[in-house]
């Protein structure tokens, strides 16, 4: 026969169960459980990559958002300052403009007191002015 079972295929036997169980405790278990942790590590090392991500894509959101707000906050600020500078040059040159006026109305009183004063005293000019020439004209015949 092929295979007969006799003391020395139980020995056999019973040196590969003692064998089998040695390898078990000493190798099988510790590295099935080294492999359990790994797997568990590697488990968590993703998990926490994930979370990250997410957290990381929340910041950026969350910053663009910020970022938006600020710009939109600066505009505002600018057309507010743009405003303000409008308005402070509108009343600079309308001050201005009324001080020019005011000058000017000034002299154009003065040119005119001064044109009433000479057509006031335009017919004793014109006296001195006729004596003047006629003395010049007499004074050239002789």
């Amino acid at each position: 026969m092929f295979l007969s079972l006799d003391g020395t295929s139980i020995v056999q036997l019973l040196n590969f169960a003692i064998f089998f169980a040695i390898l078990s405790v000493v190798f099988l278990r510790p590295v099935g459980a080294a492999i359990v942790k790994r797997r568990a590590y590697i488990e968590s090392v993703t998990r926490d990559a994930e979370r990250f991500r997410l957290e990381a894509q929340g910041l950026r959101a969350e910053a663009d958002t910020k970022r938006a707000s600020a710009r939109r906050a600066a505009e505002e600020l600018m057309a507010q300052t743009r405003t303000a500078a409008d308005n402070e040059a509108a009343e600079i040159i309308a001050r201005f403009t009324d001080r020019a006026n005011a000058i000017s109305h000034e002299a154009r009183e003065e040119v005119e007191a001064e044109v009433r004063a000479a057509r006031g005293r335009e017919a004793e000019l014109a006296e001195i002015l006729a004596r003047g020439l006629l003395d010049r004209a007499v004074g050239a015949g002789k």
